[in-house]
């Protein structure tokens, strides 16, 4: 059996920590470590922890250097080959190792998702990640089980294992050593997306995206980013454009980066005249923000582009516009999609 090291990171969350660590202690499965990656947190959660459950390591860090630093940071405790990257909220199954375990048997794979269900209502998709997630050809983001806010009841529709374009970050498998080799969790990120991007530059290397059903967590969600904060919009502008700019392939950068620029100015004018003025200022800081760290990004894309094994975006990239087929056309799930 391969081995899997569950790194999770936390900060001030010893109530989360009560809550779903002990799910993951009672994995069944014969080869893994978990480590917990504390961001200087202050509220016990350490000695929690060593009295409760003494073989978890605890990596303890300087600082709060967040999900993508705190990951990163927690590398060198590990001890597999393989790394799992779980956030604090999940809980999962005993036997959720096994299939992980399986995907890895092709050396294509870097990377693999289980199935994730919401902790609250456990017969739906969970917003982040539900049964594999994918992009349009504009850098929108969704998920089998999920397209915009319409979250789908589990009904084994997406009981298939399906390559995709990326893995949610809530409950992430990938090799070590292509994670490692690859750079890690882009810290600029700091929140959301840093998944996407890490599992996008994978694919640019020649590395596939997996989704196993046969995995299944429930995830409570919405801890970091709240749903529908002015800080969670700012984000998603920003690390969109952070994404795009460095993992698009040339002809796509120059047709289709403006064309989500004019989409994101489309955006923000339809929350100032909704009456949403803080959503439309973090729009504008997102894009403020992306052009103050310009020459920083194209650095990191003329690096990330070198690396890259085909001049052409992944195949797992959808070439439709899900706005349109999501607002227009009237198609809430994925399966009715034009794929």
């Amino acid at each position: 059996m391969k081995g899997f090291s569950i790194i999770i990171v936390t900060w001030n969350a010893l109530e989360l920590l009560k809550t779903f660590l002990p799910s993951v202690t009672k994995t069944e499965y014969p080869n893994f470590e978990i480590i917990i990656a504390d961001n200087a947190s202050t509220d016990d959660s350490a000695d929690w922890i060593r009295s409760s459950f003494p073989d978890v390591k605890i990596a303890f860090l300087d600082q709060n250097y967040g999900y993508c630093g705190g990951n990163n940071r927690a590398i060198p405790f590990s001890e597999k080959e393989n790394l799992i990257f779980l956030n604090n909220d999940v809980e999962v199954t005993p036997n959720w190792l096994y299939s992980l375990n399986k995907a890895f048997d092709s050396e294509e794979v870097a990377a693999v998702q289980p199935k994730i269900r919401s902790y609250t209502q456990r017969e739906m998709f969970e917003y982040a990640g539900a049964g594999g997630g994918f992009i349009d050809k504009y850098g929108y983001t969704f998920c089998r089980g999920r397209i915009f806010e319409e979250l789908e009841k589990d009904q084994g529709q997406y009981d298939d294992e399906a390559e995709i374009f990326w893995a949610s970050g809530a409950a992430l498998a990938v090799r070590k050593e292509v994670f490692v080799k690859s750079g890690g969790f882009d810290e600029d990120f700091e929140f959301h997306m840093e998944e996407i991007d890490l599992c996008w530059r994978l694919q640019n290397q020649g590395h596939k995206i997996l989704y196993t059903p046969e995995s299944v967590v429930y995830h409570l969600g919405g801890g970091s980013l709240p749903m529908g904060s002015p800080r969670k919009v700012y984000y998603n502008f920003r690390n969109s454009l952070f994404m795009l700019f460095k993992n698009y392939s040339t002809p796509h950068l120059i047709v289709r980066f403006p064309i989500r620029i004019f989409l994101d100015v489309i955006a923000a004018f339809r929350a100032l005249f909704s009456g949403k003025k803080e959503d439309f200022f973090a729009v504008a800081r997102a894009h403020l923000d992306f052009a103050r760290g310009y020459g920083e990004l194209k650095e990191k894309r003329q690096k990330f582009q070198q690396q890259r094994t085909s001049k052409k975006d992944p195949q797992t990239m959808l070439d439709l516009n899900i706005i349109t087929s999501f607002f227009f056309k009237k198609k809430k799930k994925f399966r009715d999609l034009d794929v």
